[in-house]
């Protein structure tokens, strides 16, 4: 039998006869590799641990150790889950997809007769999927021909439409593990024993393959792990980030709603909701200005030539709605960015360079067509209003003005008690010339400066290549969410080609007209993003000054104390407090926990003896202490955590902790 050639990841070379197995070569190197080997690659394909290896080439193996062995065993799970559903409902599912995701892995299924799959049914597809396990299943992949899948598959319409869509001359491979059989490319387990620590978390709606015309599918998720201490310790976390969840919050505190009566990814904000988003809207307004922007209003509908124009229709057409057609050739365009609305006010009169650096900043509301299936809360909507700003300059004054925009950046933040972040500089990928703007000569000047101007500040920053606007390179401030995962919070972005567009210029003091540089910034996001991410940061416990309700006034009794604690509350507002009388028909001890269910950070009880000395009883969130204070050194302190942007509650950042 002829031999292959491997070459191994040390540059080592071997020869092994025709046929051997990944576990073969892992246990001629060492028995503790082949023990903890997941799978081969083989010229950059997976070859099972199990499964022949007919030709030469570069060869390694993946381990438990590596961040790809999680993902495989993760793959592996969505396999023994789906084998599971058959055994306990036969010849009633039909299967979409099942890959690795982030911290876990789906499965697509249809229910053919009867109620979906719910999480009610877990404990016993659990029961189902650890009988498996014990049973230590080998998982083999082999080729078979197209005929041959069609009729295996020929009962399951997703299957069959996923063999369709195949080229011809593509081999189509499958992975046996018992009697279950699944279309796969490879990437699995050795067998169903290595499975031993996973749990299935949630069920949800799932368009077939992510098309709103194709049928909902029930997708469920889980997740897996090598240990039963990570496990436990993702559950744990998942379990907190349920609690921070900022619908669930946003639901039990009544800051907003959606609903399909409404439409779909259109949140109403409710009072509570409202006085937050207010409240940051008031807040960052005035941060611009102090830094010298000019704060305007534009229309949130536009000519759809404008963003012909600009380059957003040919690069995001995708995620625009469609055009109005208004009957007399014009077409308008609900607006998917600020930025053309922007250049129009520059372009209004003619600039000097006396003018620049020129800012104006909007509180802009923008349209985006997002999917239904990836619309989420606050955080993926399709109406939004964001934090935009741009900024005219000259070449040499690109690096100060970056700087200027990055201080304000980070102000905010520390005024929000924002800490964990990082930079990245997002770079166009030049191969993708589709989604790019090309104009290599743009793109090098532009990288190059953003680069410079981060390594003159001696800050630290990630690069990452193909995360570019597609007309220049940005500065984006990435945020760890309170749920474990990462976005985009802040962004700064050169851009020397919509100047070119709109034939953008100022005069210059030599008399010329010169082309000057765009900035794009945003600070806090959309005000819809921004509002999940602090409801989910703080834990639905807001800061005084953000409170929807700062102070909520308890009488000991309505006849005798109303009245006192009326004036009280009516005091407070006209000093712009969000204060309240809480004058329910309830005990006492339930109006205290009320306030406390909902975070309020200040809860004020009034009886007798804050009747006769004017003092009032305060309880603040998280404390089972109670201070006694004037009324007029409480409202001192009051005013002066608000007008701190309240950094020094050290009560209420340790409730807000958990500590």
């Amino acid at each position: 039998m002829a031999d292959v050639q491997l070459t191994l990841p040390d540059g080592a070379q071997k020869n092994y006869p025709m046929g051997t197995t990944p576990m073969e070569v892992a246990k001629g190197i060492a028995t503790s590799l082949a023990k903890k080997s997941v799978s081969g690659k083989l010229n950059g394909h997976y070859v099972g641990m199990n499964d022949a290896i007919n030709e030469s080439g570069q060869f390694e193996l993946i381990t438990k150790d590596d961040e790809e062995g999680l993902r495989l065993l993760r793959h592996s799970v969505s396999h023994l889950l789906a084998q599971a559903l058959n055994r306990l409902y036969p010849d009633q599912i039909h299967y979409g997809v099942g890959p690795a995701i982030d911290n876990g892995f789906y499965y697509d299924t249809d229910k053919v007769e009867g109620n979906q799959i719910s999480v009610d049914q877990f404990p016993e597809i659990e029961k189902m999927m650890k009988r498996i396990v014990k049973e230590n299943l080998p998982i083999v992949s082999r080729e078979i021909t197209r005929d041959e899948a069609l009729d295996m598959f020929k009962d399951d319409p997703y299957k069959i439409e996923l063999i369709n869509d195949l080229p011809d001359d593509e081999p189509i491979s499958i992975a046996v593990q018992g009697e279950h059989i699944e279309l796969d490319r490879g990437g699995l387990v050795p067998a169903t024993g290595w499975i031993k620590h996973f749990k299935l978390t949630s069920v949800a709606g799932a368009y077939w393959r992510g098309k709103s015309s194709n049928p909902m599918l029930q997708r469920i998720y889980g997740t897996a792990f090598w240990n039963a201490e990570d496990l436990d310790a993702e559950m744990t976390r998942r379990a907190e980030a349920k609690e921070r969840d900022h619908r669930k919050i946003g639901a039990d505190q009544d800051l907003f709603f959606t609903s399909q009566e409404v439409g779909a990814g259109l949140a109403v904000w409710m009072p509570n909701g409202a006085a937050i988003r207010r409240t940051l809207e008031r807040y960052i307004v005035d941060r611009e200005v102090q830094d010298g922007y000019q704060h305007v209003y534009t229309p949130v509908l536009s000519n759809l030539n404008l963003y012909k124009q600009s380059g957003h229709w040919d690069h995001y057409r995708d995620d625009m709605f469609p055009p109005m057609d208004m009957g007399d050739g014009e077409f308008l365009e609900l607006r998917p960015m600020n930025c053309p609305s922007h250049i129009m006010v520059f372009k209004h009169h003619q600039r000097s360079y006396r003018d620049l650096p020129f800012r104006i900043a909007e509180l802009g509301m923008m349209h985006r067509y997002e999917k239904s299936g990836a619309l989420t809360g606050l955080s993926r909507v399709r109406e939004m209003t964001l934090n935009d700003g741009h900024t005219f300059v000259m070449l040499d004054q690109i690096e100060d003005e970056f700087k200027k925009i990055l201080q304000l950046m980070v102000d905010v933040y520390k005024d929000f008690d924002i800490t964990d972040y990082r930079f990245r500089l997002s770079y166009r990928d030049p191969q993708n010339t589709e989604k790019y703007f090309d104009d290599d000569e743009m793109w090098e000047k532009a990288q190059s400066m953003l680069k410079t101007a981060m390594d003159d500040m001696g800050l630290e920053y990630f690069e990452a290549e193909g995360e570019a606007a597609f007309y220049g390179p940005k500065l984006d401030v990435q945020i760890k969410t309170a749920l474990g995962g990462e976005e985009t919070l802040s962004t700064i972005q050169l851009d020397f080609l919509l100047p070119e567009r709109f034939d953008v210029n100022y005069v210059g003091s030599d008399g010329e007209l010169h082309r000057p540089v765009m900035i794009h910034r945003g600070i806090i996001s959309t005000m819809e993003r921004f509002t999940a991410y602090l409801t989910e940061m703080y834990k639905g416990a807001f800061p005084t000054w953000l409170a929807p309700h700062q102070v909520r006034i308890i009488p000991v009794n309505r006849e005798a104390h109303g009245e006192f604690a009326q004036a009280l509350a009516d005091r407070l507002v006209k000093q712009g407090v969000r204060a309240e009388y809480d004058g329910r028909n309830e005990k006492l001890g339930y109006l205290i926990r009320n306030a406390q269910s909902l975070k309020i950070p200040y809860t004020l009880v009034i009886g007798d003896e804050e009747v006769s000395n004017d003092t009032v009883t305060i309880r603040r969130f998280g404390s089972r202490d109670t201070a006694t204070e004037s009324v007029d050194q409480f409202e001192k302190d009051l005013l002066a955590d608000i007008a701190n942007h309240s950094r020094a509650l050290d009560t209420l950042e340790k409730a807000v902790k958990g500590e």
